[in-house]
């Protein structure tokens, strides 16, 4: 009897870890570095390798990092929601092209729109584990002082713009 019991309770243990395991929400992992400075960063723009732009150069004013890439599927599903974020002219939208090739993303953005201020080229994905990137797409906002105030891991969504990301910012900028 005792040798059933042993295995039925790590049974019973490791079922346990997978129902709990089952009701988080990857989505909604804390972010470590809300509320602490976004990491530095000098990388080249996509449209103009010659030309690099840093966080320094965005200092003083409140923006949105979208980090982004052209073989990103969940990437094309939240991209017509930033260029329609784009056309309200309420906050500069940077992005982060992620581990993609130039000759890509200039394609991609050039039939989908692009609502990028600027475009930034990360090719290694340095600056991407520097802001913790899981996967892309994801989407910090970022006060004057260059603090992140809010991640949203995955596609943003209509009601997140609409409901978290614009409000922010309008209280970002006051």
């Amino acid at each position: 009897m005792k040798r059933y019991f042993v295995p039925l309770i790590v049974f019973a243990v490791m079922l346990a870890f997978l129902a709990i395991g089952l009701q988080l929400k990857p989505r909604e992992i804390p972010s470590p570095l809300i509320d602490k400075a976004a990491p530095r960063f000098s990388l080249p723009t996509l449209a103009a390798p010659e030309q690099t732009l840093s966080s320094q150069d965005l200092r003083g004013k409140v923006w949105v990092l979208n980090v982004w890439a052209s073989w990103c599927v969940a990437c094309r599903e939240e991209h017509p929601l930033l260029v329609e974020m784009a056309k309200l002219n309420a906050v500069p939208i940077f992005g982060l092209n992620y581990k993609d090739k130039r000759a890509d993303a200039l394609g991609w953005l050039a039939r989908f729109g692009d609502p990028y201020t600027a475009s930034l080229s990360d090719t290694d994905g340095l600056v991407g584990i520097d802001y913790g990137v899981y996967g892309v797409p994801e989407t910090f906002v970022i006060d004057k002082a260059g603090v992140i105030r809010h991640k949203v891991i995955g596609p943003v969504t209509a009601e997140a713009i609409r409901d978290v990301i614009l409000p922010l910012v309008r209280k970002l900028n006051a």
